[in-house]
């Protein structure tokens, strides 16, 4: 009897600590709701939310995968992870944000001391995507400057140093890739030649940071006047692009290059990551950035219908995106078909002296035919003209989308310059509004630490955050600069996203609990979430996540698989002076860059288990000095002293 009473006493003592423990996060979330800024209206917080949602990534990563996965397929892993990962996701983000009313950081340290690592983790990878995401808008900035040039630079070769020609190197490819890989980049040979900084991208990269500065200096409040331009106006220019392309020729081939399916692509386990990764890279959830911004809502806010308004307009971007340039790329690859069929007339014309016009490109099958079964070797000696090999390549790699394949279409359509301003802003715009909310993602975890004393301004905080990373940033501005945006990119937001993922769901579903946060739903929905969210909070998210995250480490440290994984290997660009250029070969990572590559995957992690272990320790250490101090005003504590002063006696 005495032992089932103590048991009791133990049990309503656990019950209550946890009770009082939700009742101080709650109050603590109610009392900084009126010293925290607000969005002026709901449309600030939706288009801030779309516009960092919402980037680069849906413009060309998107279609990107889209190519080397097999088309249409890669639309069903991408559906599943956007309906069982990204919406359940960010829907927690989202209502966790706004109903604890702190960063990523606060909200992770008043469910548990030992998840503050999570919201550490957030912030780190919000920092480094930053520095390459900047980068990228440098380059776009520097087309951009000289899309106002008529003719496009990148429209023809430079002259020669003599003035007597055009550049041998230029001719032996193309004036965009020219003005590309020597004019922007001044790319080394590989990864391990750096070159020096490129003073014109240290220029364009100190404007893209100063634009950043501008924007944010001062948080939410210059932010949410400046997304009613950035997240909007990529939409109209959208909408322009796309009624251009649909009627431009070649377009119905490149939207059935887009769509058509290779369904053996669905066996490949990188297809699967990468289509996670795309849903978390693009819906921007982990970075912390989405609890931030959430933090600043009403608390009595429909959060449900925000994070499926968020979602699916982000995924229809990217369809939309999708096609506006497939059908552009699609007449890229026309024009670059018919030239090739032109060479070979104009060959078979001065090899056969066949009258002009004779041949022309309707009736060039007939005449192959015809005169393959007389002169086979002089027909096999034409070049290969194939409308798939040409549509196969508009995609060279993810930044080649933007800056070779559609400046090159850009040239052949009426008003080049204008076409070219449009395509560039609009890239501008995209990269800024992202922007935005990863610099949210960094200073309010920074303010929920403590680092920054309250004294200090705003406009001070942005200015000192935005000079580190222009610094930082300054290793993309070598000439090596491009292979490094390609392993931040490939590396940094992957992984780490993925672990962190699982590290909120578990925290929420588990630790907060199930019951909790639904208790919290209907307090600012006005109803419960109902049986699909709880199965993806509780189940099927953490599920597949937890696999997806280990994936890639299963292809890093296995040997065999390193020599053969693609994720392994960097493009080198063959130096311009040799005659494939620009083809590229494909060269297994320096053990030194894969050394680094494993550091950007772990080190954003480090502070999970760190921080964890931390307060562990303290807890253990807190609790053998109770122990060994017993409380001298608690009837325990009398009972102790009373036993020993017993003992004693005896």
């Amino acid at each position: 009897m005495h032992f089932s009473h103590q048991a009791l006493k133990q049990q309503i003592r656990k019950i209550e600590q946890k009770v009082c423990s939700f009742t101080k996060l709650h109050k603590e979330a109610s009392s900084g709701a009126d010293a925290r800024p607000k969005w002026d209206n709901r449309a600030q917080y939706l288009l801030s939310c779309i516009g960092f949602a919402v980037g680069l990534g849906n413009i060309w990563r998107f279609p990107y995968l889209c190519q080397i996965y097999g088309g249409g397929a890669f639309l069903i892993p991408y559906l599943i992870a956007l309906v069982f990962e990204g919406l359940p996701l960010l829907y927690l983000e989202l209502a966790i944000g706004q109903r604890l009313r702190k960063g990523s950081i606060g909200v992770w340290t008043s469910i548990s001391p030992l998840l503050g690592g999570v919201g550490m983790a957030s912030m780190i990878v919000s920092f480094c995507v930053s520095l390459f995401y900047n980068t990228i808008i440098a380059w776009v900035l520097w087309y951009f400057f000289h899309s106002f040039q008529d003719p496009l630079p990148w429209s023809q070769c430079p002259l020669n140093e003599n003035s007597t020609g055009y550049n041998e190197e230029c001719e032996k490819s193309t004036p965009v890739n020219y003005f590309w890989y020597r004019n922007t980049l001044n790319i080394t040979p590989d990864i391990e030649t750096s070159g020096s900084l490129q003073w014109w991208l240290v220029v364009c990269l100190a404007t893209a940071w100063s634009v950043v500065y501008i924007c944010f200096i001062r948080g939410i409040e210059s932010m949410g006047k400046a997304v009613y331009v950035t997240a909007t106006f990529p939409y109209l220019v959208l909408t322009i692009f796309l009624i251009r392309g649909l009627t431009l020729e070649g377009a119905t081939d490149g939207l059935l290059y887009l769509f058509t399916p290779d369904w053996n692509t669905l066996m490949n386990p990188q297809v699967w990551l990468d289509a996670a990764t795309q849903i978390f890279f693009s819906l921007s959830v982990a970075f912390g950035g989405l609890i931030s911004f959430a933090s600043y809502n009403e608390e009595k806010n429909n959060c449900e219908r925000d994070a499926l308004i968020v979602g699916i307009i982000n995924s229809a971007t990217s369809l939309y995106a999708s096609i506006s340039v497939f059908s552009i790329l699609g007449f890229k690859a026309t024009n670059a078909y018919k030239s090739c069929l032109n060479q070979n007339i104009l060959t078979l014309t001065n090899d056969f002296e066949i009258p002009d016009k004779d041949i022309t490109l309707e009736n060039y099958d007939e005449w192959i035919t015809k005169l393959n079964s007389t002169y086979p070797d002089a027909i096999a000696s034409l070049r290969e003209c194939e409308l798939q090999t040409f549509l196969d390549q508009v995609l060279l790699v993810r930044t080649g989308l933007a800056f070779i394949a559609f400046t090159e279409a850009v040239i052949e359509m009426p008003g080049s310059q204008v076409w070219s301003i449009l395509f560039f802003v609009m890239l501008f715009t995209l990269g800024l509004s992202s922007m935005f909310g990863n610099m949210e993602g960094v200073i309010t975890p920074l303010k929920d630490l403590n680092v920054v004393p309250k004294w200090i301004p705003q406009e001070v905080t942005s200015g000192i955050l935005c000079l580190v990373s222009f610094l930082v940033a300054l290793i993309f501005t070598q000439g090596s600069g491009n292979y490094w945006v390609e392993v931040f990119n490939g590396y940094v937001g992957s992984v780490p996203l993925l672990v962190i993922a699982f590290f909120e769901i578990i925290a929420v579903s588990y630790i907060y609990g199930i019951r909790n946060f639904s208790d919290d739903l209907e307090y600012m929905n006005g109803s419960r979430p109902n049986i699909f969210w709880k199965a993806c909070w509780l189940v099927i998210s953490p599920v597949i996540n937890k696999p997806l995250g280990l994936l890639p480490f299963g292809f890093s440290f296995s040997p065999h698989v390193r020599r053969l994984s693609k994720a392994n290997q960097l493009k080198y660009f063959c130096p311009l002076s040799q005659e494939l250029f620009p083809q590229t070969e494909s060269k297994p990572y320096p053990d030194w860059v894969f050394a680094i590559i494993i550091l950007l995957c772990v080190i954003p992690l480090l502070p999970i288990p760190i921080v964890a272990l931390y307060h562990l320790t303290c807890r253990l250490s807190r609790r053998r000095s109770n122990q060994s101090y017993p409380n001298a005003y608690s009837n325990d504590g009398f009972q102790i002293e009373t036993q020993n002063t017993s003992t004693q006696s005896a």
